[in-house]
């Protein structure tokens, strides 16, 4: 096999970026990404010091995760509703406006942490509307086989904006401050809202039911009445709930690496960097047609790394193990996003995005009290690896005793 040809198959597939519109949304996430991850940083830094107290800082979770829920639902609901361009526009500007008041309290010294937690949730808010606004959006302009290929590209401007923007964002804190690193994020932000500005008219097709409660309610009762869509969820929820080692990071490096921060940073950034290496070689994702079996076998597989990943006492170990298990979890998403984009129909795609959202953001979060109940009751070992094993055999035994999963091939 030529060269060429073996990087087409395995290197990740850029004929997404050959559409246009796809094309400027995706430079625009890549961009302003970066800027996200930036106040990420910043967010945390300046509550800290206002208040010497990581239970405020704790609080921004929350601020995130609350308007997530609610908004995330509802904004797709709206998404199967209205011109899907017009949405994503007016959930930019939300976000935008969040983001352009965060730099201002910073600018002019207010130095008020419950106005901080507001602007993030209202960023938060902007961000539930536009996230399922976008992944309804990728199937319309795409031919349905280009759809996982964007799928990985997507995941890998994520994974790449998670490591690359916190380190601008410390050095914009060090050099400029914290309205530095809040008005780089806005200046970012808009490469997002321009692609979103150049889409086309994007109306909704098929029956239109009105956003609101009974529309939520119809797209979470159409999730239940689909095994496959079903099983999409259950498997991701498995995985993080049981497995997501992440709060259990800072014990472990007390007790195996002597508190070295070093240590902690390489973990926290492991992931990542598997993420990013599986985005990189995801040309081979695209031409998986058994989704539903090779799902359940990633998810297996991203178990087992956690689990490794407590066993062993050498760090260069930890990172290369939890790595494996950035691979299996972007892989994972590409195909859990794949499935829920192209096997339900375009009116209720919003609505989908929104559940989507709601539990890959939940997910993570009840991992980590997971983890933190555990630990208390059975130690970080016991916790760790438990998890990981818990998450390998629950997953096996689910996603395959489904029928209508474990046959499902991608359309």
């Amino acid at each position: 096999m030529a060269f060429g040809d073996l990087v087409k198959r395995h290197f990740v597939d850029t004929r997404p970026l050959g559409v246009p519109a796809y094309r400027r949304i995706w430079l625009g996430q890549a961009v302003s990404n970066i800027g996200v991850h930036v106040t990420v940083i910043a967010v945390g830094q300046q509550v800290f010091e206002l208040t010497r107290s990581s239970f405020h800082v704790g609080l921004i979770g929350m601020a995130n995760l609350i308007p997530l829920i609610v908004f995330g639902l509802w904004g797709g609901a709206i998404a199967d509703a209205v011109d899907r361009r017009r949405l994503l526009i007016a959930g930019s500007l939300v976000a935008w406006a969040a983001t352009l008041f965060i730099f201002v309290q910073a600018l002019l010294g207010m130095d008020n942490v419950w106005l901080i937690l507001l602007a993030v949730a209202v960023n938060s808010t902007g961000f539930a509307i536009t996230g399922p606004t976008r992944g309804a959006i990728i199937p319309r302009i795409l031919d349905a086989e280009l759809v996982p290929s964007a799928n990985a590209l997507n995941s890998l401007i994520y994974s790449l904006s998670a490591v690359i923007g916190p380190m601008i964002g410390a050095v914009a804190m060090t050099t400029g401050g914290f309205a530095t690193a809040y008005a780089l994020d806005a200046v970012l932000f808009t490469a997002s809202l321009y692609a979103a500005l150049r889409l086309p008219a994007l109306p909704p097709l098929g029956v239109v039911t009105r956003p609101g409660l009974r529309s939520v309610i119809d797209g979470l009762s159409f999730i239940a009445r689909s095994p496959v869509l079903l099983m999409s969820f259950v498997v991701d929820i498995i995985a993080m709930v049981l497995a997501m080692p992440r709060a259990l990071f800072p014990e472990l490096t007390a007790e195996r690496f002597g508190g070295s921060e070093l240590a902690l940073g390489w973990m926290t950034s492991a992931m990542g960097i598997g993420s990013v290496a599986g985005a990189l070689f995801s040309g081979w994702v695209g031409r998986v047609k058994r989704q539903g079996v090779a799902l359940s076998i990633i998810i297996a597989v991203w178990g087992l790394a956690v689990a490794g990943a407590g066993l062993v006492h050498d760090l260069w170990l930890v990172v290369l193990l939890m790595a494996v298990g950035g691979v299996a979890d972007v892989i994972s998403s590409v195909w859990r996003q794949s499935i829920l984009q192209l096997y339900a129909p375009d009116e209720m795609r919003g609505r989908l995005q929104g559940v989507f959202m709601v539990v890959v953001s939940g997910g993570p979060r009840l991992g980590e009290l997971r983890a933190g109940a555990t630990a208390t009751a059975f130690g970080l070992t016991g916790a760790w690896v438990g998890g990981g094993l818990a998450c390998t055999v629950t997953v096996l035994i689910v996603g395959l005793s489904v029928a209508g999963f474990r046959n499902y091939r991608a359309r």
